[in-house]
């Protein structure tokens, strides 16, 4: 795969794990304010897009999240997933 491709990745996945981490705050703010809640569904989006770095490091900073098993084990299995996506294209293409 050519430079600017792997550019251009890395540049979508640092504005998809920092969209997954600013909703993980967002989210957790409204919480505490009593405020109309993102819904699990958008928070898990952007996690399923290649954001579950963004996602499991704001589920842990915020302390967000932390009780429901879909995103307790589900963020991490993504995680996962995306890095041996990631291993793999770099090992089939580098």
């Amino acid at each position: 795969m050519e430079k600017w491709l792997w550019q251009l990745l890395g540049l979508y996945l640092a504005a998809v794990n920092l969209a997954a981490f600013a909703l993980m705050g967002a989210d957790k703010r409204r919480a505490k304010g009593g405020r109309w809640r993102i819904s699990e569904r958008t928070l898990f989006l952007p996690a399923l897009l290649g954001g579950a770095l963004g996602g499991t490091l704001g589920m842990k900073v915020f302390r967000h999240k932390t009780r429901h098993w879909y995103f307790r084990w589900g963020f991490p299995l993504l995680l996962v997933l995306q890095i041996g996506l990631l291993a793999w294209l770099a090992l089939r293409y580098a």
